[in-house]
């Protein structure tokens, strides 16, 4: 018997490091000249600082599961396996979620303004600050022209076209649907984003962002893409004689 709940505390030890390698798996773009200005290092910064805090808080909360399963794990030893497997898949975006937010609809500005200038793929620049300002104002869940934001998503430009991790954004309008933890923030997050300075920098793109009124049934997918975990394997157990 206690060889068993050996067993099924390393299974739930090997999926919780597992899900803990996706949070600090980051996939950088290739080395080159750091140009960026005083804002951007700054950002950098504080954004970095929030993910470490996240990761630790993190790390704590799977110690504790941990602890409380190996001390529950005689007692319900599948479900107990089966409750944090789906809780861990549901905490990285592997799964369907639903709950109070707002939808951004990112579009070209009215076309008799334009001038005959054509509307280009939006910055990932201005995309990755529109992001950054989205966590800070309490964003939960997001997905982009229905692509599920993780962790090691990265918003780039390749050859010229804006990717969001594999997904290409081609056409406008597109829609970005973000959910919170209850109404109260997203109405928060529904009046800051009235007057937030980076639909400026929308404009100057030739672009607006439109901002629904909060909802109660935001849906964000699930991630579908694989995700690879580099420099982690099992450790086989060691007997006890």
């Amino acid at each position: 018997m206690a060889n068993n709940a050996k067993i099924y505390i390393t299974i739930i030890t090997l999926i919780i490091g597992f899900m803990i390698a996706v949070q600090f798996q980051t996939v950088h773009e290739p080395t080159k000249r750091d140009t960026r200005d005083m804002w951007e290092l700054r950002e950098t910064l504080s954004n970095e600082m929030k993910l470490q805090s996240k990761l630790l808080e993190e790390i704590r909360l799977n110690d504790k599961r941990i602890n409380d399963y190996a001390s529950e794990i005689e007692g319900s030893k599948e479900q107990a396996l089966k409750q944090t497997l789906e809780q861990l898949k549901k905490e990285s975006g592997l799964t369907e979620v639903e709950g109070p937010g707002i939808i951004l609809t990112i579009d070209s500005i009215d076309k008799a303004l334009l001038l005959g200038q054509r509307v280009n793929s939006v910055s990932p620049i201005n995309l990755k600050r529109l992001i950054n300002e989205l966590n800070m104002y309490g964003a939960k869940d997001i997905s982009i022209d229905g692509e599920r934001l993780i962790n090691t998503t990265i918003i780039r430009d390749i050859n010229g076209e804006t990717k969001v991790g594999t997904h290409s954004l081609k056409t406008l309008p597109f829609y970005i649907h973000i959910i919170t933890d209850n109404m109260e923030v997203a109405e928060k997050m529904y009046n800051r984003m009235q007057v937030s300075s980076t639909k400026d920098d929308f404009f100057i793109d030739n672009l607006k962002v439109e901002i629904s009124k909060p909802n109660k049934t935001i849906v964000v997918p699930a991630y579908v893409d694989p995700i690879k975990i580099h420099g982690m394997s099992p450790v086989e157990e060691k007997g006890d004689g």
